[in-house]
């Protein structure tokens, strides 16, 4: 395991050339490296200089952004003997540490790149150019310190790199407060909102993704310190901010579900906000999920060895299906974008075999000639994250993959997700509304997935709208903050929610898919028990805590008249 420590992230970019990646999906630079000194020169130098922030920084925190958003949450299954499945966490876990690590290797890159657009930019860079590239990176920053207080809860705040070097005080930073780190965020997107134009360039944050993620950190925060109920002054913030993305962004739900996660769809009009990968030398700079949750020999380009990641039978459940039988219900298109199960059809996947059947072909004569094995214990593999093939991805205008690497985006913030923001804000601690915009936000998603079987609701409640943020973003490591923010007010009713999941397995799934022999099928049951308040929060590294121990100590008051707010 690496032995990154978190302080040392927090101040590393600072002191250091800044890289600028290559990055095909915005513009890309003449130079792969600069020096800081000798970058900033004009206007394209200052775009590139946040190129890097849309995906390296973040790379470490890809697998814990799917164990911790989906794992613990209960849509999906890495090992059923990990500790994400079973809440049994401790501080040594590897994907914590490497998830800490890269949340705050972001905070620090955001803090190199705004202190450097304003000291080392020369006259020929333009105002607005400025104000954009420090508005992405403040959002960045933003998303940063969202993850980390949802994580870990009180965390430190770092607001300027260069004064902590300047004062030595590395290795003796207090936490801050929850409700100062909600604050502060609030604080980094008002100014971003200020600062981003209304249309950045192609796959770039713009002001309406600012909107959108303060519309979900005010949802988020309305619940902190209460009991029972939620902050109404930060429920009406949360509906404003996100009604300003749905009325005046011009951004539109992408029609067909499934294509939002496909390479075609990278930069979706439906994504705020996005992590933007690319295949090349420099490692980090590419998404290596497929190789987590695609079955072994699934690719003939990507490396992978996910026969056993599956999703869990409590999703299925979830989409009123069951691998338990051969008959697909079908009822919601978002299942088969998002969980394969036998009988799905794949047209994008093996598109040079006709397509990908989820068949449970073993036979060495078979459809795939023996290189797959269906070996997934709920009947069921991840479709979300996975490119397939290299001609998959050359189909869709892609001509390179690797070992570990995929082009393929990873949607961070989405419009439907605003849209469900907005009508849980409205909905606030009613326990039902007919409010037409709330409504007519909550419809939008529910139609585009149902098609068909779509009847239009006349109302929601509380638990309606919780599993529709379910079925609409499984598999997109957002669940599990779901349902923090539910416990922050409603802890038992949170609790409750994990411990009536199921996170076992089928027996007799062979029989029943080779010979339609259900005799000996079963559900080997297992539920998360014994769940505490402390289950909520997840533990600091241990490598933090040994070289900074001033995190163990009670979290202070954060002085933002420090700062000027």
């Amino acid at each position: 395991m690496k032995k990154y420590n978190i302080i040392k992230l927090l101040i590393v970019f600072i002191g250091v050339g800044l890289t600028v990646s290559c990055d095909d999906f915005l513009d890309k630079p003449a130079e792969d490296s600069y020096t800081i000194d000798t970058f900033y020169q004009n206007d394209e130098q200052i775009y590139q200089a946040v190129n890097s922030i849309y995906n390296s920084p973040w790379y470490d925190f890809q697998r814990g952004f799917m164990k911790i958003g989906d794992v613990l949450a209960g849509n999906i299954i890495f090992d059923s003997g990990d500790g994400y499945t079973n809440f049994t966490l401790n501080n040594s876990d590897a994907d914590i540490a490497n998830a800490s690590a890269s949340l705050w290797s972001v905070n620090a890159y955001c803090n190199g790149v705004i202190e450097n657009v304003d000291m080392k930019s020369s006259a020929d860079v333009s105002q607005t150019v400025k104000n954009t590239v420090k508005g992405e990176a403040m959002v960045w920053k933003a998303m940063s310190y969202f993850y980390l207080v949802r994580c870990f809860g009180a965390v430190p705040i770092i607001h300027d790199n260069a004064e902590i070097i300047a004062n030595n005080t590395s290795t003796t930073l207090r936490r801050n407060k929850v409700e100062d780190v909600y604050q502060y965020i609030i604080y980094l997107l008002e100014d971003a909102i200020d600062l981003l134009p209304e249309k950045n360039r192609t796959g770039r944050i713009d002001k309406y993704s600012a909107c959108g993620l303060l519309a979900k950190v005010y949802l988020t925060k309305s619940g902190y310190g209460m009991s029972g109920s939620r902050n109404e002054s930060d429920l009406t913030n949360a509906a404003n901010y996100a009604k300003m993305v749905i009325d005046e962004s011009g951004r539109v739900l992408e029609p067909n579900y499934e294509d939002i996660f496909q390479l075609k769809s990278n930069f979706s009009d439906e994504s705020l906000i996005a992590w933007h990968w690319t295949v090349g030398s420099q490692w980090t700079s590419q998404n290596s999920l497929q190789s987590d949750l695609s079955m072994t020999n699934f690719s003939d380009a990507v490396q992978s060895w996910g026969n056993w990641v599956y999703p869990t039978i409590d999703l299925q459940t979830a989409f009123d299906e069951s691998a338990g039988s051969l008959i697909r219900n079908n009822l919601d298109t978002r299942r088969k974008a998002t969980i394969m199960m036998v009988g799905d059809h794949y047209d994008y996947f093996w598109v040079e075999f006709g397509g990908f059947d989820y068949n449970w072909d073993n036979d060495a004569d078979g459809q795939y000639e023996g290189a797959l094995a269906f070996a997934s214990g709920t009947g069921s593999n991840c479709a979300k994250h996975i490119v397939g093939r290299l001609a998959d991805a050359e189909a869709q205008g892609y001509d390179a993959l690797d070992r570990m690497h995929t082009p393929l985006s990873t949607h961070i913030l989405r419009l439907a997700d605003v849209y469900l923001v907005y009508a849980e804000a409205v909905l606030g601690n009613n326990s039902s509304t007919t409010d037409a915009g709330a409504l007519a936000a909550y419809n939008a998603v529910r139609e585009r997935a149902l098609h068909s079987f779509y009847e239009p609701a006349a109302s929601f409640s509380f638990d309606d709208i919780y599993k529709e943020r379910r079925l609409e973003l499984a598999l997109e490591g957002d669940r599990w903050y779901d349902i923090v923010r539910l416990h922050y007010y409603m802890p038992e009713k949170a609790k409750t929610m994990i411990t009536s999941q199921e996170r076992g397995y089928w027996a007799g799934l062979d029989d029943l898919y080779t010979y339609d022999d259900a005799s000996n099928l079963e559900i080997n049951s297992l539920k998360a028990t014994g769940i505490t308040d402390d289950d909520f929060t997840i533990p600091f590294p241990e490598v933090d805590l040994s070289l900074n121990p001033g995190l163990m100590n009670e979290p202070v008051d954060f002085d933002f008249s420090s700062i000027g707010y």
